[in-house]
């Protein structure tokens, strides 16, 4: 028996198949754009989810020389937090208002104001923030009142090609968290935040857990798909969950670091776990029963993508980052703020902005590289300090994924900025193969997902600090810490912001 995950990413929708014993088997991926018609919008039409879908699976399927009947059952994953709005019969009123939009800061205000603000923490686990799906709602709401006068159905994106896949509107709790219209506690919709943001109740979905059968595949589907009618579809979870569920991170105390375009710090917890202040998310986890705390950086491998886009395209990353090996710690001086696209931990900030600060003609294209790698070194042990500080299970494990962490320097300056024995593990598909692995669980080839993980993942490498480097990023990180608040006042914000963020 095989299972299939589905990861319907920003770029990308991948396709994934292992088998029993957890071995991937074949990968496809389809690539797509997104759009950013205005400034601080982000947007993609749901066609392309569902196109790359149908073209990843059929790939897949040719490369494994499978019969589809062999899958026992497939999970889905995919970015967060992405408004998809339906009519009655099914059809795409607007393109989605993705996770990485910021336009809807009077939004968020505007929830504050309706529930108070410490309120809808207590509820949701959450602030209201721009990248989240309840103010996209509203904006459509009041922006779009002819859109919004047909609605039907709020999804999310992998929520779609599930639709697209099975005919049925559904969501897994991870996911649905992420909306911030959820009880978090009792993992269902919130009756108190729909009423009083007027969102009616059957707009949304069936909740499920990550491991329960949402649907089948129509014989629609699988026409286009080659995917064999009635094979089960279970809940999956949105690509933190996943990602995390697919390192092993089901358990308190281990820790999922993902270096990819953002970055994440993921720990699991056995109860509902909210941060007071709201400045670390609260989700349910895609593991039934267990929920997480996580904190997230929006441009982490994201800030080297750009700087190699910008001021070496012509280099290989290997070629971009090799020199920067032989920098000091602390690149003489020079610090990178990685605030690209705003910020959410430590500081839920759209309009918080990048920055080198201390460049002197000493520097060189190596010299502001390693100032990236440690700028978001730092920024992601933002996150980490905020775990320790609410008293959380002692971290017993890091476990390292993601892009960027194929760098050894990369590995190395975490593990030191960090102060923190860091872990790879085999399993490096990511989000796709922990969607799969909630896929066997609930074919039933695992009696639950801790078990699943315990069989499958294991331990293939070990970075560790080195104490000279750790001392001296010691008296390097409240220098990068300032930088916020000292830049705060010249971050330029768009005419149509209220007011400065407090």
């Amino acid at each position: 028996m095989y299972f299939c995950g589905i990861d319907v990413s920003t770029t990308a929708t991948k396709a994934l198949l292992v088998n029993e014993e957890g071995e991937v088997i074949a990968t496809a991926t389809k690539e797509y754009s997104f759009e950013t018609p205005k400034p601080l919008w982000s947007e993609q039409h749901p066609d392309l989810w569902w196109e790359a879908t149908r073209v990843a699976l059929r790939s897949v399927l040719q490369q494994s020389g499978i019969n589809s009947s062999e899958i026992g059952a497939i999970g889905l994953t995919g970015q967060m937090h992405g408004l998809v709005l339906l009519d009655r019969q099914g059809n795409v009123l607007r393109p989605a208002i993705l996770w990485n939009d910021q336009r809807t800061q009077k939004q968020c205000e505007e929830i504050h104001e309706r529930l108070g603000r410490e309120r809808f923490i207590q509820i949701t686990g959450n602030p209201a923030l721009t990248g989240f799906t309840a103010p996209k709602i509203l904006w459509v709401k009041e922006n779009e009142p002819e859109i919004f006068a047909r609605v039907a159905h709020i999804l999310l994106p992998k929520d779609y090609v599930r639709y697209r896949l099975t005919g049925q509107f559904a969501m897994d709790k991870a996911d649905g968290a992420g909306t911030v219209l959820m009880d978090l506690g009792r993992r269902a919709w919130s009756e108190e935040i729909l009423e009083a943001l007027e969102i009616p109740i059957d707009w949304m979905p069936t909740l499920f857990e990550g491991t329960e059968i949402t649907g089948e595949i129509t014989k629609e589907a699988s026409q286009v798909t080659g995917l064999t009618a009635g094979t089960p579809v279970v809940g999956g979870g949105g690509d933190q969950a996943a990602q995390a569920v697919g390192v092993g991170s089901v358990t308190e105390g281990i820790v999922a670091l993902t270096l990819g375009t953002s970055g994440v710090v993921f720990d699991s917890t056995d109860h509902p776990f909210i941060e007071p202040e709201g400045r670390l998310h609260a989700f349910c986890h895609a593991a039934p029963g267990k929920w997480h705390l996580m904190g997230v950086m929006l441009s982490a491998a994201g800030s080297l993508r750009w700087f190699h886009d910008s001021f070496a395209p012509s280099l290989s990353y290997e070629e971009l980052v090799e020199p920067a090996a032989q920098i000091p710690i602390g690149c003489e001086g020079l610090l990178f703020l990685p605030y690209l696209t705003g910020e959410r931990t430590p500081y839920p900030d759209p309009f918080a902005r990048g920055a080198f600060v201390g460049l002197t003609v000493r520097h060189s294209l190596a010299h502001c590289v390693r100032a990236v790698l440690e700028g978001v070194a730092f920024g992601l042990r933002d996150s980490f300090e905020l775990i320790r500080s609410v008293g959380m299970t002692p971290l017993k494990q890091v476990r390292l994924s993601g892009g960027g962490a194929k760098s050894l320097l990369w590995r190395q300056i975490l593990a030191d900025v960090l102060n923190t024995e860091l872990v790879t593990v085999n399993t490096t598909e990511g989000a796709a193969f922990g969607a799969a692995l909630l896929a066997a669980v609930g074919a039933r080839k695992f009696p639950d997902i801790t078990t699943a993980c315990e069989q499958i993942v294991r331990i293939t490498g070990c970075i560790s600090p080195n104490q000279a480097a750790v001392e001296q990023y010691e008296a390097i990180y409240p220098l990068y810490r300032e930088l916020y608040s000292t830049l705060k006042p010249r971050y330029f914000q768009p005419h149509f912001a209220k007011e400065p963020l407090q």
